[in-house]
Protein backbone atom coordinates (compact mmCIF):
# COMPACT_ATOMS: atom_id res chain seq x y z
CA UNK A 1 0.00 0.00 0.00
CA UNK A 2 2.64 2.10 0.60
CA UNK A 3 4.35 1.44 -2.67
CA UNK A 4 1.50 2.31 -4.29
CA UNK A 5 0.81 4.99 -2.48
CA UNK A 6 4.40 6.90 -3.25
CA UNK A 7 4.09 6.41 -6.55
CA UNK A 8 0.91 8.13 -6.56
CA UNK A 9 2.42 10.76 -4.90
CA UNK A 10 5.43 11.27 -7.17
CA UNK A 11 2.91 10.90 -10.32
CA UNK A 12 0.83 13.80 -8.54
CA UNK A 13 4.21 16.18 -8.00
CA UNK A 14 5.87 15.70 -11.16
CA UNK A 15 2.89 16.56 -13.40
CA UNK A 16 2.54 19.75 -11.26
CA UNK A 17 6.09 20.97 -10.16
CA UNK A 18 8.45 18.75 -12.39
CA UNK A 19 10.56 21.04 -14.39
CA UNK A 20 13.91 21.51 -14.08
CA UNK A 21 15.63 24.55 -13.57
CA UNK A 22 17.87 23.67 -16.74
CA UNK A 23 14.68 23.37 -18.80
CA UNK A 24 13.18 26.67 -17.25
CA UNK A 25 16.53 27.97 -18.12
CA UNK A 26 16.69 27.07 -22.12
CA UNK A 27 19.13 24.50 -21.57
CA UNK A 28 19.29 21.36 -23.76
CA UNK A 29 21.11 19.54 -21.02
CA UNK A 30 23.65 17.01 -23.11
CA UNK A 31 26.99 15.74 -21.83
CA UNK A 32 28.82 18.47 -24.06
CA UNK A 33 30.89 21.05 -23.38
CA UNK A 34 28.04 24.23 -23.67
CA UNK A 35 25.15 22.72 -22.00
CA UNK A 36 27.63 21.30 -19.10
CA UNK A 37 28.75 25.23 -18.67
CA UNK A 38 25.67 26.88 -19.22
CA UNK A 39 24.25 24.74 -16.14
CA UNK A 40 27.38 25.80 -14.20
CA UNK A 41 26.41 29.57 -14.92
CA UNK A 42 22.42 28.62 -13.86
CA UNK A 43 24.10 26.99 -10.69
CA UNK A 44 26.19 30.77 -10.13
CA UNK A 45 22.70 32.35 -10.35
CA UNK A 46 20.63 30.33 -8.26
CA UNK A 47 23.09 30.34 -5.44
CA UNK A 48 22.11 34.01 -5.13
CA UNK A 49 19.25 34.36 -2.97
CA UNK A 50 16.35 35.66 -5.11
CA UNK A 51 13.63 34.18 -6.87
CA UNK A 52 14.87 31.16 -8.86
CA UNK A 53 12.42 31.95 -11.74
CA UNK A 54 14.66 35.34 -12.24
CA UNK A 55 17.71 33.50 -12.26
CA UNK A 56 16.42 30.93 -14.93
CA UNK A 57 15.15 34.04 -17.04
CA UNK A 58 18.82 36.12 -16.15
CA UNK A 59 20.52 32.97 -17.44
CA UNK A 60 18.07 32.75 -20.28
CA UNK A 61 18.94 36.48 -21.41
CA UNK A 62 22.99 35.99 -21.03
CA UNK A 63 22.99 33.10 -22.79
CA UNK A 64 20.95 34.97 -25.94
CA UNK A 65 23.69 37.50 -25.81
CA UNK A 66 26.33 34.73 -26.94
CA UNK A 67 27.56 34.14 -23.10
CA UNK A 68 26.43 30.30 -23.49
CA UNK A 69 29.99 29.31 -23.49
CA UNK A 70 32.95 30.48 -21.68
CA UNK A 71 34.78 31.93 -24.48
CA UNK A 72 31.63 33.83 -25.11
CA UNK A 73 31.86 34.72 -21.54
CA UNK A 74 35.47 36.09 -21.57
CA UNK A 75 34.72 37.88 -24.74
CA UNK A 76 31.45 40.01 -23.82
CA UNK A 77 32.63 43.11 -21.89
CA UNK A 78 31.94 43.08 -17.97
CA UNK A 79 28.70 45.59 -18.91
CA UNK A 80 27.03 43.21 -21.64
CA UNK A 81 26.90 40.41 -18.30
CA UNK A 82 25.30 43.33 -15.98
CA UNK A 83 22.82 44.53 -18.96
CA UNK A 84 22.25 40.98 -19.83
CA UNK A 85 21.28 40.61 -16.01
CA UNK A 86 19.97 43.17 -15.66
CA UNK A 87 17.34 42.26 -18.61
CA UNK A 88 16.62 39.41 -16.26
CA UNK A 89 15.77 41.39 -13.78
CA UNK A 90 19.14 40.16 -12.03
CA UNK A 91 19.59 43.44 -10.65
CA UNK A 92 20.40 43.21 -6.64
CA UNK A 93 23.19 41.19 -7.25
CA UNK A 94 24.24 42.18 -11.23
CA UNK A 95 27.77 43.92 -10.58
CA UNK A 96 29.22 41.23 -8.36
CA UNK A 97 27.63 38.32 -10.34
CA UNK A 98 28.85 40.11 -14.06
CA UNK A 99 32.36 39.89 -12.11
CA UNK A 100 32.16 36.53 -10.97
CA UNK A 101 31.00 35.03 -14.17
CA UNK A 102 33.93 36.36 -16.34
CA UNK A 103 36.66 34.92 -13.52
CA UNK A 104 34.58 31.65 -13.84
CA UNK A 105 34.61 31.53 -17.23
CA UNK A 106 38.50 32.26 -17.46
CA UNK A 107 38.65 29.48 -14.83
CA UNK A 108 37.41 27.01 -17.17
CA UNK A 109 38.91 27.91 -20.17
CA UNK A 110 42.45 27.95 -18.67
CA UNK A 111 41.89 25.10 -16.16
CA UNK A 112 39.49 22.61 -17.82
CA UNK A 113 40.21 23.39 -21.26
CA UNK A 114 36.69 24.85 -21.35
CA UNK A 115 34.89 21.79 -21.31
CA UNK A 116 33.50 20.51 -17.34
CA UNK A 117 33.70 17.25 -18.54
CA UNK A 118 37.49 17.45 -17.81
CA UNK A 119 36.31 17.07 -13.60
CA UNK A 120 33.24 14.51 -14.86
CA UNK A 121 33.17 12.01 -11.34
CA UNK A 122 33.39 8.83 -13.26
CA UNK A 123 32.00 6.98 -10.72
CA UNK A 124 29.19 7.35 -7.67
CA UNK A 125 32.86 7.43 -5.11
CA UNK A 126 33.82 10.55 -6.50
CA UNK A 127 31.22 12.99 -6.65
CA UNK A 128 32.41 14.69 -3.92
CA UNK A 129 35.93 15.46 -5.49
CA UNK A 130 33.57 17.06 -8.58
CA UNK A 131 31.52 19.31 -5.96
CA UNK A 132 34.82 20.59 -4.44
CA UNK A 133 36.65 21.36 -8.04
CA UNK A 134 32.91 22.73 -8.64
CA UNK A 135 32.67 24.58 -5.91
CA UNK A 136 36.35 26.43 -7.38
CA UNK A 137 34.34 28.73 -9.54
CA UNK A 138 33.49 32.03 -7.96
CA UNK A 139 29.73 32.10 -6.67
CA UNK A 140 29.21 28.36 -6.27
CA UNK A 141 29.24 26.83 -2.78
CA UNK A 142 28.20 23.93 -1.60
CA UNK A 143 24.26 24.89 -2.48
CA UNK A 144 25.30 25.60 -6.15
CA UNK A 145 27.64 22.34 -6.78
CA UNK A 146 24.17 20.38 -5.46
CA UNK A 147 22.30 22.21 -7.69
CA UNK A 148 24.79 21.26 -10.79
CA UNK A 149 24.36 17.56 -9.45
CA UNK A 150 20.91 17.21 -8.87
CA UNK A 151 20.40 18.37 -13.08
CA UNK A 152 23.19 16.91 -14.71
CA UNK A 153 22.36 13.53 -13.23
CA UNK A 154 20.22 12.61 -16.04
CA UNK A 155 23.36 12.94 -18.48
CA UNK A 156 25.92 11.74 -15.58
CA UNK A 157 24.52 8.55 -14.32
CA UNK A 158 26.85 7.71 -12.12
CA UNK A 159 25.90 10.86 -9.83
CA UNK A 160 22.32 9.43 -9.69
CA UNK A 161 20.42 8.90 -7.96
CA UNK A 162 21.66 12.31 -6.17
CA UNK A 163 19.23 14.24 -3.36
CA UNK A 164 20.95 16.79 -1.07
CA UNK A 165 19.06 18.10 2.32
CA UNK A 166 16.26 20.56 -0.16
CA UNK A 167 15.13 17.45 -1.63
CA UNK A 168 15.26 15.34 1.60
CA UNK A 169 13.02 18.19 2.90
CA UNK A 170 10.79 18.05 0.08
CA UNK A 171 10.34 14.10 0.19
CA UNK A 172 9.24 14.57 4.00
CA UNK A 173 6.77 17.10 3.35
CA UNK A 174 4.70 14.60 1.32
CA UNK A 175 5.80 11.30 3.50
CA UNK A 176 8.26 10.44 1.02
CA UNK A 177 11.34 8.28 1.22
CA UNK A 178 13.96 11.37 1.74
CA UNK A 179 17.14 9.94 0.05
CA UNK A 180 17.91 9.14 -3.44
CA UNK A 181 18.29 5.73 -2.60
CA UNK A 182 14.89 5.46 -1.27
CA UNK A 183 13.18 7.55 -4.13
CA UNK A 184 14.87 6.28 -6.94
CA UNK A 185 12.86 3.09 -7.33
CA UNK A 186 9.75 5.75 -8.06
CA UNK A 187 11.57 8.05 -10.38
CA UNK A 188 11.55 7.51 -14.33
CA UNK A 189 13.53 11.00 -14.02
CA UNK A 190 15.38 11.64 -11.34
CA UNK A 191 15.99 15.23 -12.23
CA UNK A 192 12.40 15.80 -12.78
CA UNK A 193 11.47 14.39 -9.63
CA UNK A 194 14.27 16.10 -7.38
CA UNK A 195 13.33 19.60 -9.04
CA UNK A 196 10.13 19.20 -8.05
CA UNK A 197 11.06 18.03 -4.59
CA UNK A 198 13.09 21.00 -4.36
CA UNK A 199 10.08 23.46 -5.62
CA UNK A 200 7.32 21.28 -2.80
CA UNK A 201 10.00 22.16 0.20
CA UNK A 202 9.64 25.62 -0.72
CA UNK A 203 6.29 26.25 -1.65
CA UNK A 204 3.81 25.37 0.70
CA UNK A 205 0.92 25.25 -2.33
CA UNK A 206 2.64 22.69 -4.01
CA UNK A 207 2.31 20.16 -1.23
CA UNK A 208 -1.18 21.09 -0.18
CA UNK A 209 -2.33 20.74 -4.17
CA UNK A 210 -0.62 17.02 -4.38
CA UNK A 211 -1.99 16.04 -1.18
CA UNK A 212 -5.24 16.78 -2.48
CA UNK A 213 -4.79 14.97 -6.17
Amino acid sequence: MTTQRNRKVIEALVDRAGTTWAQEAGIRLADEPAPLYQLAVLSTLLSARIDASIAAAAARELFAAGMGTPQGMLDATWQDRVDALGRGHYRRYDERTATMLGRGARYVLEEWRGDLRTVRPGSPDRVDRFRAALEVLPGIGPAGSAIFCREVQGVWPEIAPFADRAVGDGARSLGLPHTGRGLAPYADDFPRLAAALVRAARDDSIVAEVRAA
